[in-house]
């Protein structure tokens, strides 16, 4: 424990410094800047090489702290933070001014959760900021679930709080705008039917046209590994590959057998794809998930990961 609260210490002092800290969560790991330091920020947009049109989510280790940086705490945001909080939401409010513009891609809105896992709850407090943190990863390639994917992506450019793998939940929060009526701008293990059940009626957010994105994440192409991959339904590609599958085995090079409950799914999808990649194989088949709420998640990931 000693030994951890060190790194956390360590990692703390540099997120202060205005320097990135890989840490994390119950999802993916988050490459972390302070949120209230624009140029502390800008490191993660250069690091990343990712687009300013696409905003990042703040984390915050409390209500207060999530409050203290929005204009106005709706009483859904409440519902939904007794509910789901901490935990893989992110809701979408009108940001104040402590929140810089290059946080949100110039937007007047910020998304906002508190992740539920302990390390990151830790840096949030040693740190005393809420931290800006998209997945470490460059952008559009494999999200991280583990401190070697890290690595990997940054070598020894970003300290890295290694806790192991992350992925509880394994795929990127569901993001939920409160900035209107009620819309879902990303799916995500958090359903849009459970959000439903604590506020009501929640609308579907249209795809984003030129300019800056309401959420991560809605680039078309996205949590894609470097080798080609396909969503089938019967049928492989010709040649030599390794095929993920959850109810249909075909034969391939390598099969892979995947959960076929959604959250265990869910939770084990980034590192088979990432172990998928590391192979050298000439393509990756995904056997098409259901086509239900539960698997709405994955399905959103599988299709960007699929594009081309």
């Amino acid at each position: 424990m000693e030994k951890t609260n060190s790194r956390i210490e360590q990692a703390a002092a540099l997120i202060r410094a205005g320097e990135l800290v890989a840490f994390p969560t119950e999802t993916v790991y988050g490459l972390g800047a302070n949120a209230l330091d624009a140029r502390a920020v800008d490191k993660i947009f250069a690091a990343k090489n990712r687009p300013r049109s696409s905003p990042l989510i703040v984390h915050v280790d409390s209500l207060e702290m999530a409050r203290g940086l929005v204009e106005h705490w709706p009483d859904t945001a409440r519902k939904l933070a007794d509910k789901f909080w901490p935990g893989p939401l992110t809701l979408v409010l009108k940001r104040n001014a402590r929140i810089p513009g290059n946080v949100t891609a110039g937007l007047d809105t910020v998304g906002v959760r508190m992740p539920a896992h302990p390390t990151a709850l830790a840096l949030i407090q040693a740190s005393g900021v809420p931290i800006a943190a998209p997945s470490a990863n460059r952008f559009t390639q494999l999200s991280p679930t583990t401190a070697g994917h890290v690595q990997a992506a940054f070598g020894s450019d970003v300290f890295v709080l290694d806790e192991g793998p992350a992925p509880r939940v394994g795929i990127e929060s569901t993001v939920l705008s409160l900035a209107g009526k009620p819309e879902l701008l990303r799916p995500g293990m958090i359903t849009r039917l459970q959000i439903e059940e604590v506020i009501g009626a929640v609308g579907l957010a249209a795809a984003p046209s030129a300019g800056a994105h309401a959420s991560p994440g809605l680039h078309p192409k996205h949590y894609s590994p470097r080798t080609p991959l396909f969503l089938v339904t019967g049928q492989l590609p010709a040649g030599k590959g390794v095929y993920l599958f959850w109810n249909d085995a075909l034969p391939a090079a390598r099969a892979v057998a995947m959960p076929q409950d959604a959250a265990a799914y869910g939770a084990a999808l980034y590192a088979a794809l990432h172990e998928a990649d590391a192979g050298g194989w000439e393509w990756i088949a995904v056997e098409a998930p259901p086509d239900s709420a539960e698997w709405a998640a994955i399905g959103d990931r599988l299709r960007r990961a699929a594009a081309m």
